[in-house]
């Protein structure tokens, strides 16, 4: 899939997805410019929650970087219509599988404490391991936490 493709699902998705008021959604040129880099990765799946090896309309990706054994999952979406269908679930179990595929021993994420996909990760065995004071900052000047899980891999 052509760069300019894959970068048009991921964004028509994060349009979507996630609420300005939140300001957690990832510029074209923020996206665009990780994905030059080495270990970068970007994966588009279908309402079904399967990996798209060509997207006509993506419902939901993964964004993630490894390194050094670790795995990052920078950005998760799902287009708000087909949420709480388990397609989340889904894409977090193949997104483990290729991470382990790639070595990694761990996968990391970072949320707001308030963030209604904790209760996703914890179900998908990611534990809390650390706690970023006001990290986040809203639109209407807000503060949020925080909250780093992990999740161990081939255990």
């Amino acid at each position: 899939m052509g760069d300019d493709r894959l970068l048009d699902e991921l964004m028509a998705v994060m349009d979507e997805a996630f609420d300005p008021h939140w300001r957690e959604a990832w510029s074209r040129r923020q996206i665009a410019e990780s994905l030059e880099l080495p270990n970068t990765f970007a994966v588009l799946y279908d309402h079904r929650g399967n990996p798209l090896p060509v997207a006509s309309r993506a419902s939901g990706f993964i964004f993630s970087r490894h390194v050094a054994g670790e795995e990052e999952l920078l950005l998760i979406a799902v287009r708000p219509e087909l949420r709480g269908r388990g397609i989340g679930r889904k894409m977090i179990v193949h997104f483990a599988e290729q991470a382990g595929r790639r070595g990694a021993e761990r996968i990391f994420l970072e949320m707001r404490s308030n963030n209604e996909a904790g209760s996703l990760y914890a179900r998908c065995g990611f534990v809390p391991i650390g706690k970023r004071p006001d990290y986040y900052r809203t639109l209407s000047g807000e503060t949020i936490d925080a909250i780093t899980f992990a999740l161990r891999l081939n255990d």
